[in-house]
């Protein structure tokens, strides 16, 4: 049995303008200790089915409107309030995008760190004070007892981050949410904060789900790799085998969209038009349709914009 199965989740926000169906029938599972790569465009539905997971959706506007979630069997959708508070940060955590705004700016670190250890492991005191400066060691941040007492700001961004995963797994979790979690930093610290993540799930045997827009993090970190497009999953493959053979006309221009400072133009554009295959009608896979964005006052460039996105598109992989 996975430990995580999605089946056909629907995550709608109902607005004045409309309704727009950011998670439009995503189905995907995901192993124990497996890394599971969720990759797309902004605004493919990524995060909304990360949060989705967790019951993490603003109602209103947003509501889960149909599909399973089942966690180690359970369905998640049909856990009362105090079920679910119990899964939250226990048996599923989560890194979210932006430490600054994750992180309580009046609290100190150790208070916000100790505080799932007493909700969920029953530890107060010296004991979870004790087992607080033992993540921050784990997650590389130096003279960790003396930093408990510091405030957010006293940190730097992949500082916050290493906070943000030590927070995570504090309660060592069967499965982690990891929802861009390189944002905003520099390559190096990228580099290190990734490496945490991956030396923590092989520890624990934490299974994790990256949410990223970078390629090179799948192509690194990831077991298997899901395509999200208009709230769909487009494609679902092994790391190597999407980078080698990519099915879909949008994962073939997701890959050439990456620059290669290897190439001239005409070489990039010689290498995108032999990507994207023969012109012919009948192997043509086609998209599916543009993401759904309600119309709002003074918004009429939207249409226009997604009309030359869409072109740009299909001169990029050349149907």
């Amino acid at each position: 049995m996975a430990l995580l199965e999605v089946k056909d989740l629907r995550t709608y926000f109902y607005t004045q303008e409309g309704v727009v169906k950011a998670v439009d029938g995503t189905s995907y599972v995901v192993e124990e200790g497996e890394t599971l790569g969720l990759v797309g465009e902004s605004g493919c539905g990524k995060s909304v089915s990360a949060l989705s997971i967790l019951r993490l959706i603003p109602q209103p506007p947003g509501k889960i409107v149909s599909g399973e979630i089942l966690f180690q069997g359970r369905d998640i959708l049909k856990l009362d309030e105090d079920e679910i508070r119990k899964v939250r940060g226990n048996e599923i955590a989560m890194v979210f995008q932006e430490p600054m705004t994750s992180l309580n700016p009046v609290l100190t670190i150790g208070r916000q760190m100790t505080e799932a250890l007493e909700l969920h492991m029953d530890l107060h005191g010296k004991a979870a004070r004790d087992r607080a400066a033992e993540l921050l060691e784990m997650v590389g941040i130096p003279e960790a007892r003396n930093r408990l007492d510091d405030y957010p700001h006293q940190f730097s961004g992949g500082m916050r981050q290493r906070v943000m995963i030590a927070m995570a797994m504090s309660c060592n979790p069967k499965l982690l949410l990891a929802d861009e979690p390189t944002t905003a930093l520099d390559v190096t610290i990228q580099a290190q904060i990734l490496e945490v993540m991956s030396r923590l799930s092989r520890e624990f045997g934490t299974a994790v789900i990256i949410i990223t827009h970078n390629l090179g993090v799948v192509a690194r970190y990831a077991d298997r790799v899901n395509v999200m497009y208009a709230g769909k999953v487009i494609e679902t493959a092994s790391a190597a085998e999407l980078y080698n053979n990519p099915k879909h006309p949008y994962t073939v221009g997701l890959l050439n969209s990456v620059p290669r400072l290897d190439e001239t133009r005409k070489e990039a554009r010689a290498h995108r038009r032999l990507a994207a295959g023969p012109r012919s009608s009948a192997t043509r896979v086609p998209l599916l349709p543009a993401v759904r964005v309600a119309r709002r006052p003074l918004q009429g460039r939207v249409s226009t914009v997604q009309t030359r996105r869409g072109e740009a598109l299909r001169g990029v992989l050349g149907i």
